[in-house]
């Protein structure tokens, strides 16, 4: 058998090494400490965000950020639906309602269109929703142009699931810049790791203080253990913040690296019969974290090239299941022109890691073209 390729691995280096073990030299283990703060400070600097607090992961980011946004139960949260559970999931911690919203053509984000339409027809009933949440699907920022305008006019809060995007644009913003409140992931398979992780990133002072709060078991700052609201242990460690600055050192070159593999797919697949690729969006630049392609009458079926590379011991994986698909989430509404639900029937993710090799990307490209020709 082959040598196992994978879909998107830690890319790891002696920097992230040589970072981790500063902080582990340092004596600071808990979460605390001086490279927690630094971590903090380096998301600020890259993504434009003014305040960020680094947690356990993406989904306490998000769970957080429904909390700050005064989410409660039997609320509505407006989401996307083409995402992982994660952005979900935090809607039920709450108690709340999820309202999913089909993705658009041009990015696969949020629609714009049918966000209008939900806002416009619940404005009317008189039962906004108390947030809408979009995510930055596979690297690539919303159509925030409409979707702020949107939120603004109807005065709802924007929280934005950034947790795939480090590093990608919309306009001059960076991804995790935009909205009331941002989340980004630093889960294994993300652009930048901390082996796990996330980060909650605002411009608003009080959110951040309130988070980090919260994030430490509600916490007072006096000698013995006094808590004044039900909080959680949702801190990220000083080591795991050591081993993201080496990964923050490097995001640039690691994009890079990312979207040569996107182009060289591109280049040596997309002239095949109904190979698309993912669109980037002209408002601003992706960071590719997965190079993703639909087959709309190709010569194999999406499911038939997850087989072939699979035969090879390559990883791939369909787009994300549509979250109105899931049987958990089966029975919430969704404005839904079945775009979405396209992309996952016909969408293969494609091993994007940055440590991928022109070997091995050279192997899968043999296979997936040999499936696309027969």
């Amino acid at each position: 058998m082959s040598e196992r390729i994978y879909l998107s691995p830690p890319d790891m280096t002696q920097a992230e090494r040589n970072s981790l073990l500063a902080a582990f030299d340092s004596g600071w283990v808990a979460p605390v400490g001086p490279h927690l703060t630094e971590f903090e400070q380096a998301l600020c600097r890259i993504t434009g965000a003014e305040h960020a607090v680094a947690l356990a992961s993406g989904t306490a980011a998000l769970h957080l950020a429904m909390l700050e946004a005064g989410v409660e139960p039997d609320d509505r949260v407006y989401c996307s639906t083409l995402t992982f559970v994660a952005s979900v999931n935090v809607i039920r911690y709450c108690g709340a309602v999820p309202v999913l919203i089909d993705s658009e053509t041009r990015s696969w984000q949020m629609d714009p269109e049918l966000l209008a339409e939900a806002l416009t027809r619940d404005a009317a009933a008189g039962c906004l929703p108390k947030a809408v949440q979009v995510v930055d699907v596979y690297g690539q920022c919303a159509d925030y142009a409409a979707i702020e305008r949107l939120c603004d006019e109807y005065d709802v809060t924007l929280i934005v699931d950034a947790s795939e995007a480090l590093g990608a644009t919309h306009g001059k913003r960076g991804a995790g810049s935009i909205g009331k409140m941002a989340a980004l992931s630093f889960n294994g398979n993300k652009l930048v790791t901390t082996s796990g992780g996330g980060a909650l990133l605002t411009n608003d002072a009080g959110i951040a203080e309130r988070a980090r709060h919260l994030a430490t078991q509600a916490r007072e700052p006096v000698l013995e253990f006094l808590h004044d609201a039900v909080g959680y242990n949702y801190r990220m460690s000083n080591l795991l913040a050591g081993l993201g600055l080496g990964q923050l050192s490097r995001l640039d070159d690691i994009m890079v690296r990312r979207r040569a593999i996107y182009e060289r797919y591109a280049a040596e697949l997309g002239e095949l019969q109904g190979v698309c690729f993912m669109p980037e969006a002209p408002w601003g630049r992706c960071n590719r974290w997965l190079t993703c392609l639909t087959l709309d009458d190709a010569r194999c079926t999406a499911g038939g090239l997850i087989e072939s590379l699979s035969a090879d011991n390559i990883e791939a994986r369909p787009v994300w299941r549509p979250m109105h698909r899931q049987p958990i989430y089966a029975d919430c509404e969704v404005l839904n022109r079945g775009v979405a639900d396209r992309l996952y029937e016909t969408g293969v993710c494609l091993p994007s890691g940055g440590c991928m090799t022109e070997e091995q990307q050279s192997r899968v490209i043999d296979v997936a073209r040999k499936c696309l020709k027969d």
